[in-house]
């Protein structure tokens, strides 16, 4: 049960991203770190900038997923869809915008698309989205219009962001990943009321033109300051191969020890591990996406007032969103495997709780359920996020955590389109009582999942090294 020893420097001298010397170090595990550039070096400011930036970006973007089935119905009756026709098109959406995040890491890890091309992109692909939205009735191309270019531009402006984060803060990714991440569901917030209040089929066509129009405006503003770190990056204050006296990093870095070395995605695969990533994801996403898909149309035939159908999702998205934070932050004390863990078992939980207050006809209790399937139905996701790099590495960051994420496009086919057949054939109360169940085989999936590479007999205090 001895410790790895520290490496013995291996430092080569070079010239920084704006003419500073960096060194490059080698760990104990082989492992290369290149230090001596700080972030204003690189970027000219602070890297905050970089948690930001994509912060505001995710927020833009937020009212594809979140906001949609509070615009459903008006959506049926201006285009004279079915309510499976509504839900078929947010589940290609997902398909598209979570399929999309491995080739958009493949293109961004070769140089062929940079950061700010990807989200330039993406800004573009999204108002087309809505623009189909408002002006397309068939529903075919409704799907192609909304579902496929919608989707493939909220997915290179999501993965960008996600990838952004986790590359400029490689020591304690945890908080800043869920911060972000957050942006995702609560930037939704006013839209959904806007969905619920003041959206009918005499004004659509204006509203919807006018999101597709904010979401091509913010996503541009935030590229423009785009820029990726080189590769190898560590923050400059902090050696990569001993403890520093920052005690805060030290904490976090211990229960979240750093990859071993920079795994390829072939490399990720093969460690047994990512497919487990994979798996789990793909059923926690799904049982998140059918919470999304179906909570206000539950409500409202529970006998709910509109005001709470509304307030149930809104409640949903804003915690959803600032949990993914909490959880971030909590998962660099804690660990990110028991807290990822934790985040499932609660979705779960909730899925069963909904039942109960629907069955009682319990506003109060729905909105509390409602609350705690929000926690966990996003707070999930910067998880899975920030293990990827913490098991693989933030080189091939991209097109790895691209792969666990694509998860999430199977998620929707049974989340949201499957997820209307078994209510049509089971009732609501069927539907998540079967949501609550794969939720917690999600979380049994997620407790085999352990850090390649490294022993898990190493005790993470004589380790001083693990600060990479």
């Amino acid at each position: 049960m001895t410790a790895d020893p520290i490496a013995t420097n291996s430092s080569a001298a070079g010239p920084g991203a704006a003419g500073r010397a960096y060194r490059e170090v080698t760990d104990a595990h082989g492992r290369v770190y290149r230090i001596g550039e700080t972030d204003r070096d690189i970027l000219g400011h602070s890297r905050k900038l970089m948690v930001y930036l994509p912060w505001i970006a995710m927020m833009a973007i937020s009212v594809f997923e979140y906001a949609y089935g509070s615009a459903e119905d008006t959506l049926s009756h201006a285009h004279g869809w079915t309510q499976s026709n509504t839900f078929w098109i947010l589940s290609v959406w997902v398909f598209f915008q979570a399929g999309v995040a491995f080739p958009c890491g493949w293109l961004r890890e070769r140089g062929v698309l940079a950061a700010r091309r990807a989200m330039f992109l993406g800004s573009g692909m999204c108002l087309v989205g809505f623009l189909a939205l408002s002006h397309l009735s068939d529903v075919w191309a409704a799907i192609l219009g909304f579902g496929v270019v919608g989707g493939t531009g909220a997915g290179l402006v999501y993965a960008t962001c996600i990838n952004m984060v986790g590359k400029w803060f490689p020591e304690r990714r945890g908080a800043r990943t869920g911060f972000v991440n957050g942006g995702f569901a609560y930037g939704s917030l006013p839209f959904i009321f806007i969905f619920n209040y003041a959206f009918d089929t005499a004004n659509y066509n204006e509203v919807l033109d006018l999101i597709g129009c904010y979401i091509l405006i913010v996503v541009v503003c935030c590229a423009f300051f785009f820029k990726d770190p080189p590769k190898n990056w560590w923050p400059a204050d902090l050696d990569p191969l001993a403890v520093s006296g920052n005690r805060k990093n030290a904490a976090g870095l211990a229960k979240n020890p750093p990859a071993v070395r920079q795994y390829t995605p072939g490399e990720a695969i093969r460690t047994g591990m990512l497919p487990l990533m994979w798996i789990s994801i793909v059923m926690t996403a799904g049982v998140s996406i059918f919470g999304i898909s179906f909570q206000v149309d539950f409500a409202k035939q529970v006998g709910f007032g509109p005001l709470v159908a509304a307030s149930s999702m809104g409640v949903m998205a804003v915690i959803n969103g600032i949990g993914r934070g909490v959880v971030g932050w909590l998962s660099d004390i804690w660990g990110r495997k028991p807290t990822l863990v934790f985040v499932i078992v609660v979705l779960g939980l909730a899925q069963f709780g909904v039942i109960w207050a629907g069955d009682i006809k319990s506003e109060w209790l729905f909105l509390f359920f409602a609350f705690l399937s929000g926690f966990g139905g996003g707070a999930f996701y910067p998880m899975f996020a920030a293990l990827t790099p913490d098991y693989f590495g933030e080189n091939y960051n991209a097109t790895n955590y691209g792969l666990v994420y694509s998860g999430k496009l199977v998620s929707g086919l049974f989340g949201g389109g499957l997820g209307s057949m078994v209510v049509a054939a089971w009732g609501y109360n069927g539907a998540y009582a079967l949501a609550g169940g794969v939720s917690m085989v999600a979380a049994a999936i997620a407790l085999l999942l352990r850090q390649p590479g490294r022993s898990r007999q190493v005790t993470p205090a004589p380790e001083p090294h693990t600060t990479g």
